[in-house]
């Protein structure tokens, strides 16, 4: 089989919560990302094989197939399939897997794999929560015979207590998540993965205006101190360990990879700039639910014979602080190299988007520090990990 390579990676500038993209369509965001990406890269919508994307909340604004609108609502070309995928928070990152496993089954030749979300419009659980009783609920009683139901902030509680992590070890964790995005901001890292986009303004009453302007900053990273995270109440007990400085914020972006076979890229004269080592997607216990990045680590590193000290940049989703100290203790990796540029506590976690989103980081931090491999992991609802090792080229 082909090697897989990515071609370009790119995302959009993360918009807090009622920020710069609240307003935005997610169509229009999306979009703007994949059409741009491709004017860059120099590569036709013709020639892309097929589209999938990630999204958590399909539903309004949302609805439908939101890649295919996306496309086609920025020029794509009518030929292209598109989809949309929900693996939950790993959504994107699982549109990469089933991007590789086209490509390298020879099924498709160019892809591109991306994903969207528009929290500010479609917060956490819009897809289950407030919905026409008639309709039901997203989880039957027979899942009950099974398994208790908890809540992501239950889970990451959970995770805290049996991975003997304190409210001093999360407070920590989350400065330098907030340290290090805005060192990456005033350094000028991001500046070759986001794409600059064209977005409305709006007034007070939230009508759309027809002056425009461009959008190219991340709005999330904040200062803030140990004295200040002390001083946050936690989210989900009362003596839990996590507050709003130690979760991952509310946010809205849209991220995208452009991925072809090793010799469709040669073919097309683009330089590859990373190929894919292994991509994994594993299940785990959904009481617990965000246990998932340490199992597909331990399993991509197991079938691909690399040692955890080979990887120059990790990527893992700070969904909550727990997540990352636990994955750390448990693989041994050194927490210099992980999210160097900050993570989902400093730049938020657009859902959807946010797969892709890790995959751009890593790829350009490969590209600006001349690593040579890269692992990405995210923990997801409902009990799932998604894991990718990309190397660069």
């Amino acid at each position: 089989m082909e090697d897989v390579v990515i071609v370009d990676a790119a995302r959009s500038a993360v918009g807090r919560k009622k920020g710069a993209l609240g307003l935005v369509h997610p169509t229009d965001t999306l979009g703007q990302i994949i059409k741009k990406m491709l004017e860059r890269s120099s590569v036709s919508s013709e020639s892309v094989d097929q589209v999938i994307g990630g999204c958590i909340n399909k539903l309004g604004a949302q609805g439908m197939n939101v890649a295919r609108t996306a496309w086609l609502s920025h020029g794509g070309a009518e030929r292209t399939p598109c989809i949309t995928i929900d693996s939950q928070c790993g959504s994107s990152q699982e549109a990469v897997h089933l991007a590789t496993s086209l490509l390298k089954s020879g099924m498709a030749s160019c892809v591109v794999a991306c994903g969207v979300e528009n929290m500010t419009r479609l917060p956490v659980g819009s897809d289950a929560v407030g919905l026409d009783k008639n309709l039901g609920k997203p989880v039957a009683r027979s899942y009950f015979e099974h398994y208790e139901f908890t809540s992501q902030f239950e889970g990451a509680e959970r995770m805290a207590e049996k991975y003997q992590i304190t409210r001093a070890d999360s407070d920590e964790f989350g400065l330098k998540s907030q340290e290090r995005a805005r060192a990456a901001v005033d350094a000028g890292h991001f500046e070759s993965q986001i794409i600059p986009l064209e977005i409305p303004k709006f007034d007070e009453a939230g009508n759309r205006l027809e002056e425009t302007y461009i959008f190219k900053k991340d709005e999330i990273p904040r200062d803030t101190s140990l004295e200040a995270l002390a001083g946050l109440r936690p989210v989900a007990r009362e003596d839990g360990i996590h507050t709003a400085g130690t979760s991952s914020q509310i946010a809205d972006g849209a991220s995208a990879l452009l991925m072809m076979t090793a010799s469709r890229a040669k073919d097309l004269g683009v330089k590859p700039l990373a190929k894919i080592v292994d991509a994994e997607l594993v299940g785990c216990d959904p009481v617990l639910m965000l246990e998932g990045p340490i199992p597909v680590t331990e399993k991509m590193l197991a079938k691909t014979g690399l040692d955890i000290n080979d990887i120059d940049v990790f990527e893992i989703n700070e969904a909550f602080a727990s997540v990352v100290i636990s994955w750390a203790k448990s693989v041994g990796a050194d927490m210099d190299k992980v999210n160097p540029n900050g993570g989902a506590i400093a730049l938020g976690h657009p859902l959807g988007a946010t797969g892709c989103f890790l995959t751009t980081k890593a790829v350009h931090e490969l590209q600006r520090t001349d690593g040579k491999y890269g692992l990405i992991a995210m923990c997801c609802g409902g009990g799932l990990g998604t894991g990718t090792i990309i190397s660069k080229v």
